[in-house]
């Protein structure tokens, strides 16, 4: 922008407009530089979420995993063993709606 100064307009004019420019320069970085900012917040909310909802799948896997196993080896168990599980994933399931709505506020 700081290029486009106008020739032949005299001294205090030419000065007038290379100030307006640079004042219309810098208003264009700052608002650049809040778009920037608003787009990394962002990007870092779908990071965090992505991560907490990782480790909740990765947790529930385990927990489906560990109740087979034991259910194999005690399939008297089998209930108790599906209630827990299900309880489990239930609390995994609120940990990461929790995240997403303390992340989007």
């Amino acid at each position: 922008m700081s290029d486009l100064v106008l020739r032949g307009l005299g001294g205090r004019e030419d000065r007038q407009v290379g100030r307006e420019l640079a004042r219309l320069d810098a208003q264009s970085r700052m608002s650049l530089a809040r778009v920037e900012g608003a787009a990394d917040v962002q990007t870092a909310r779908v990071h965090g979420v992505a991560y907490v909802g990782r480790q909740a799948l990765h947790a529930a896997a385990m927990v489906s995993e560990t109740e087979q196993q034991l259910c194999r080896m005690v399939p008297e168990a089998a209930g108790r063993l599906a209630a827990i599980a299900d309880i489990t994933a239930l609390g995994l399931a609120e940990i990461v709606t929790d995240t997403v709505r303390q992340v989007s506020r």
